[in-house]
Order: C-alpha cells, then structure tokens, then sequence
C-alpha cells in the first residue's frame, strides 16, 4: 500500500553510508524531510538524479528541508559510491531486510528487488505533504517535480 499525501509518514531506522543510524522521527519538528528512493547505486540515471540534488541543495535548505536518499544496496556499496560522488546527504541502505521501507512505503519493485523512484516530501509534523514518481526506472525526476513538492511546506 502506498503512503498517501496527508498521512503520517511510516517511521524508520537506516544506516547511512558511514553506518550511523538515521531515523526519520529524529527530524520531527526540527526540518522538513525529503525521502528519495532510487533503484540502484552506480547506475546512471540514479546517479544523475543524486548529482542533481547534490549540485542545488539551496532549494532544499531554504524549505529546511533534509535529503535522505535510501536504496536497497548495501551500505558498503552506497558509501564507496558517496565518496565518489561528493554526496553530502544520507544515503541510506534498506537493504536488510531487504526492502523493509520501500515496502511500507508502497514502493518496492519485486519484480526487479529494488525500490521504484519515488520521493515522499515530509513535514516537521511528520506528515506525507506530496509525493511522486517516476512513470518507469529509466525516467528522472524533475527539478520542477521537487520545487512544487517543497512549495506545499508551510
């Protein structure tokens, strides 16, 4: 089932590229969430998305907004490919239980074992303000997608 805008977003716990534990209820009335989900690390169309967000974090600075970028892949992998990229964001793995939050999120691909690229734009209470998705694995989301996205903050 898929989280719907209005709702209260799932709680989770993830490690980090570094291994530090990133809980999603830790920014509750302190910043806006924004999660990203993307299908692989090292891959091109992922990787031009998180660039993307890397190279004009202003846009989410300004709505007090943090980027949690989460994947299947394991941590070890996400933290080679981080470094690489200059990701200065969380990259979280939700690779054991492999898939456990893309699941409760509605968008985890079990056809292919990977999350589907959706991004859920939380407020400080904690709730699902937007959320969209690409229409296939091979088609990026726009910048104009996430700017209505933060437009919704209050």
């Amino acid at each position: 089932m898929t989280v719907e805008t209005g709702r209260e977003a799932p709680d989770f716990t993830l490690k980090d590229q570094d291994g530090n534990e990133v809980t999603l209820s830790s920014f509750r009335g302190t910043k806006n969430v924004v999660l990203v989900f993307y299908p692989f690390t090292f891959t091109g169309v992922c990787e031009g998305e998180l660039c993307s967000l890397r190279d004009d974090l202003t846009t989410f600075e300004t709505s007090q907004a943090q980027v949690l970028a989460i994947s299947c892949d394991s941590r070890f992998a996400q933290q080679q490919w981080a470094k690489q990229q200059g990701f200065t964001f969380p990259v979280l793995s939700d690779f054991w239980p492999h898939g456990e939050v893309a699941r409760r999120y509605g968008v985890f691909n079990e056809a292919l074992g990977c999350a589907n690229r959706a991004t859920f734009v939380i407020d400080k209470d904690g709730k699902v303000v937007d959320r969209f998705e690409s229409p296939d694995l091979g088609t990026p989301r726009g910048k104009e997608a996430y700017e209505a996205a933060l437009a919704k903050l209050s």
